[in-house]
């Protein structure tokens, strides 16, 4: 899928390239935790659980007991899954594949 022109810009090139630098899951917690709020972070890591739970064929009810998400959160996420860019896809095929 092409790039979300919105999205695309000098600034955001920048940011995403610093994170292909990242050499390691140490690496990943210093940077995110200067570059975001605890409250961000925790966002971003409990909209991978979710997209990992729908994927997984778990319900609504299900992912609002075990992440605390609320269900605009999981809907949205199931609308990136079903009509995104494919980025929680293809990132949920690789762990998957580096679990095995």
């Amino acid at each position: 899928m092409a790039t979300n022109p919105k999205l695309k810009d000098e600034l955001t090139d920048q940011l995403f390239r610093s994170i292909l630098l990242l050499e390691n899951e140490e690496e990943c917690y210093q940077f995110f935790e200067d570059i975001c709020t605890v409250s961000e972070l925790k966002s971003l890591a409990q909209r991978m659980e979710v997209a990992r739970m729908l994927k997984a064929g778990h319900t609504y009810d299900d992912i609002v007991d075990k992440t605390g998400a609320s269900t605009a959160t999981i809907s949205r996420v199931k609308r990136c899954l079903n009509y995104g860019a494919d980025g929680y896809k293809f990132m949920l095929e690789r762990i998957e594949s580096q679990n095995k």
